[in-house]
């Protein structure tokens, strides 16, 4: 058999975002034509997600300060699309990785596409942490808060709370408010001496916080620090109300017809998992996260980039996807551009996104110390209780307590309730969250229909 090298080796990118998009250009300029799958309609990713054909709204008013970065992005991978310079399956999910084989739904049915390496530019979501009465019908996260703002000008509700922390909260209720839109409060479980503490560190991008700072003076009174989450109040229509204890310990009720929960983010892993990839736990992010070495090298033909691989924002994003491809034509033997400002910088990033993991930290106390009857998996129902009482019966390893309680085995395969459920196990088991371990990474990656999956269907 021939030994495929070089021009000749097929390079398959799973993510169209700001990494999936400079991975893309990158290996487009060695003279490569690499394959980008991505379930949007179109280029993007989440952070610069494009509204459907005939939206009235501008680019400055959907990515505010960053529309320039946002569409010079979506301009570059247009033109290598319009110029045939690479295949890009859009609307498509990659469902499993099996020996260097990607099986994808796409629009048009199943296929398998064989690779020769891959960049696996997964990209991020919502880390949601469960409160009393979190399953209500109206409880969104705040990414799918953002996404109908941004995709289809809509808001989720006349009277909106949002409640979490990190940037994204801040983001979301100041794009929200910008857009008309009626947010009644803005709760961030941390408190100004965590947010403080972060601040030297996050000092390292003083652009950033500096525009952070201005939005978050923008929410005014809106806005409360340190604030403790009681729970929800809903009728059979959605939620009604929403109780919470100030930093003072003085009791609210904020009456709300939606809520958005969100703290910060959780990297999208699934495919790094099942493409063979080894994990380590960040005890920063408070989540396990893809081993790989500061290029993206993750195993064997496998590279990962952007939020998948390290939570570092846009930015950093568009730097890990360069390294990512620039990694790729270096283990081809191909000529690749000089790295050595891009992981200066990639480092710079890496500062200020672990200053800010201790200004606005994962609410671990807060799920710890959660009620019995409070559901943690929202797929399956299953309750604090039963978790603790799947510790009881079969011991503190996560999947275990998943064999018997259920966690993670609804539709999300865990991504909403993992985490959460870690902290409730460590806490009954009185050992760190590290130790419960992860749930094991299973296909499809995604829901399908069965028929879809079926050739003769």
């Amino acid at each position: 058999m021939a030994v495929v090298t070089g021009l000749n080796e097929r390079v398959v990118i799973v993510g169209a975002g700001p990494a999936g998009i400079r991975a893309a250009e990158t290996l487009v300029a060695a003279g490569l034509r690499p394959v980008v799958i991505d379930e949007g309609v179109r280029a993007g990713g989440q952070i610069y997600r494009r509204p459907t054909e005939g939206f009235v709204r501008k680019p400055a008013e959907l990515y505010g300060s960053e529309a320039r970065k946002a569409v010079g992005l979506h301009g570059v991978f247009d033109s290598m699309v319009a110029s045939d310079e690479l295949e890009f399956l859009a609307q498509s999910s990659v469902l499993s990785c099996a020996g260097r084989v990607l099986y994808v739904l796409t629009p048009m049915g199943r296929r398998e596409i064989g690779y020769d390496r891959l960049i696996l530019a997964t990209g991020a979501m919502d880390r949601v942490a469960p409160i009393p009465g979190w399953q209500a019908p109206g409880v969104y996260s705040l990414g799918a808060t953002q996404i109908a703002l941004k995709a289809q000008g809509v808001a989720l509700g006349r009277n909106i709370v949002l409640v979490g922390s990190g940037p994204l909260l801040t983001l979301v209720a100041y794009q929200l408010l910008r857009a008309g839109a009626g947010v009644a409060a803005v709760l961030d479980t941390s408190g100004i001496r965590n947010q403080l503490a972060g601040l030297p560190g996050m000092m390292s991008r003083p652009g950033l916080v500096l525009r952070g700072l201005t939005m978050r003076a923008r929410l005014g009174r809106l806005y409360h620090a340190g604030v403790t989450v009681a729970g929800i109040d809903s009728d059979d229509s959605g939620p009604v109300g929403l109780r919470w204890r100030d930093a003072g310990g003085k009791f609210h009720r904020t009456a709300c017809d939606m809520v958005g929960l969100g703290w910060h983010l959780r990297a999208e892993t699934q495919l790094a998992a099942l493409a063979g990839c080894q994990f380590d736990h960040d005890r920063d992010w408070a989540q396990w996260l893809p081993r790989a070495d500061r290029m993206g090298r993750a195993g064997d033909s496998v590279y990962l980039a952007g939020d998948g691989l390290r939570i570092l924002g846009a930015d950093g994003a568009e730097l890990a996807g360069r390294l990512a491809a620039n990694a790729c034509l270096s283990d081809m033997g191909l000529t690749r551009a000089d790295s050595a400002g891009d992981l200066r910088r990639l480092a710079r990033y890496e500062r200020f996104a672990r200053a800010m993991t201790r200004a606005f930290p994962w609410p671990a106390q807060m799920i710890r110390h959660l009620d019995d009857e409070t559901i943690v998996c929202r797929c399956e129902g299953v309750t604090a209780a039963q978790l603790r009482e799947g510790v009881t019966l079969g011991g503190a390893d996560a999947n275990r307590v998943k064999s018997l309680a259920r966690v993670g085995m609804g539709r999300c395969q865990g991504r909403c309730c993992q985490l959460a459920a870690a902290e409730i196990i460590a806490e009954s088991a009185a050992i760190d969250s590290a130790e419960a371990g992860r749930l094991r990474d299973q296909a499809p990656a995604r829901p399908l229909p069965v028929a879809a999956w079926i050739r003769d269907a």
